[in-house]
């Protein structure tokens, strides 16, 4: 496996000579479509076969929306061992509320390629917003919280889950304590009827880190009441802030460095994302706002503006600047195949559990193939 950089020079036939590969197979890895276009600096991912390399017990997950795809489901299930359905709620009176969407088609494509469902569980209001009056109920109400998971047990029998994953934002401080004994009642339950409990965890560097994201998270409490974590380690780069790294490696980093003194390495998974954002320029707070692109698409923008992508080694992100057809610049930030080895290898340094992308609904094939190639999945 390498990772080759396009020069100016470069054609497809080129570079797949140089490396003694298909030029059809470096297309078909890479997501390179006819006329086989290439951008100045973009990373293409060399593999000379397919057999994999890795021996590393990667746990590899990924959110993903009842409306994903069937194309990109079936491509991306090979390389996972489990995917979680985004998502189910519930009311304040503890009834579960379904998606809007059935879920059969990813718990079809996950029976078919033996990966476990895994049914996440979000505190949404009417609005699809996080709703932390909606955690405040069900965490400090037992009555509450006994409905809500006897039903959820009933409903991951009857579809066949293998787990749940709690994905519970802005908690109140002041239910920091009980959320933690929520997690715990649910790891109980769920684990005594043969089902594993995960819960997602914001970017924490600190026990004491202010700001509503962190306060209500305790990583000690929550490392010993779940099963396993999700370190959200994603975000600095997004739609409302200015431009940067969607996942920096020295912030991500960071949190890694502090979450291993709070939980076991065993159970923790690596937050990884799945996608990029363009911004227009100059940027304004509260006025500018990023477009959420994934990242073949970031290469495809590159190409018909006829940027050359850059490489920020100290983020380990690729980026780049253009000039749209209407006058505005804009700056993207994106991921490619350097930047995800370089969180592979964070993974591998700490010995964590695996990782868990969000979200799964854009196709990045040299991701996967280079994800196999690292921790031999398939």
């Amino acid at each position: 496996m390498e990772i080759y950089i396009v020069r100016t020079e470069d054609t497809i036939d080129t570079i797949a000579q140089q490396f003694g590969i298909s030029p059809w197979k470096l297309a078909e890895d890479n997501q390179i479509p006819y006329p086989y276009a290439l951008a100045v600096g973009q990373a293409l991912l060399i593999l000379y076969d397919t057999d994999a390399t890795g021996t590393y017990p990667l746990v590899a997950n990924g959110y993903a929306y009842p409306f994903i795809n069937q194309v990109v489901l079936e491509e991306t299930l090979p390389y996972l061992t489990e995917i979680s359905v985004f998502s189910y709620g519930f009311t304040t009176e503890g009834d579960l509320v379904f998606p809007q969407i059935e879920d059969t088609k990813i718990l079809n494509g996950a029976a078919q390629f033996g990966v476990a469902p895994i049914l996440t569980l979000t505190p949404f209001d009417e609005h699809g917003n996080f709703n932390n009056n909606y955690i405040s109920i069900l965490v400090n109400n037992s009555q509450v919280s006994d409905r809500l998971l006897n039903q959820l047990l009933m409903v991951m029998g009857d579809k066949g889950y293998a787990g749940l994953d709690i994905d519970f934002e802005y908690i109140l401080p002041e239910d920091r304590v009980a959320f933690a004994e929520f997690v715990t009642k649910a790891r109980i339950l769920m684990n005594e009827n043969g089902y594993s409990v995960s819960v997602a965890l914001a970017p924490k560097i600190a026990a004491d880190q202010p700001g509503l994201l962190y306060e209500g998270k305790d990583y000690a409490l929550l490392g010993e009441a779940a099963n396993s974590v999700l370190l959200m380690t994603y975000e600095w780069g997004y739609t409302y802030g200015p431009p940067m790294a969607v996942a920096p490696l020295p912030n991500v980093r960071r949190v890694v460095e502090y979450a291993v003194t709070e939980i076991p390495v065993e159970k923790i998974d690596l937050g990884i994302p799945n996608y990029g954002y363009d911004w227009p320029l100059p940027f304004e707070r509260g006025v500018t706002a990023a477009k959420t692109i994934g990242n073949r698409e970031a290469v495809e923008i590159a190409i018909a503006y006829g940027a050359e992508i850059l490489y920020d080694e100290t983020a380990q992100s690729p980026y780049f600047y253009y000039t749209d057809e209407y006058g505005t610049d804009h700056e993207v930030w994106f991921e490619d195949v350097r930047s995800m080895l370089s969180k592979f290898n964070l993974i591998k340094e700490y010995n964590l559990r695996g990782c868990g992308y969000w979200q799964l609904m854009k196709l990045f094939r040299a991701n996967w193939l280079l994800l196999n190639h690292e921790f031999e999945i398939l």
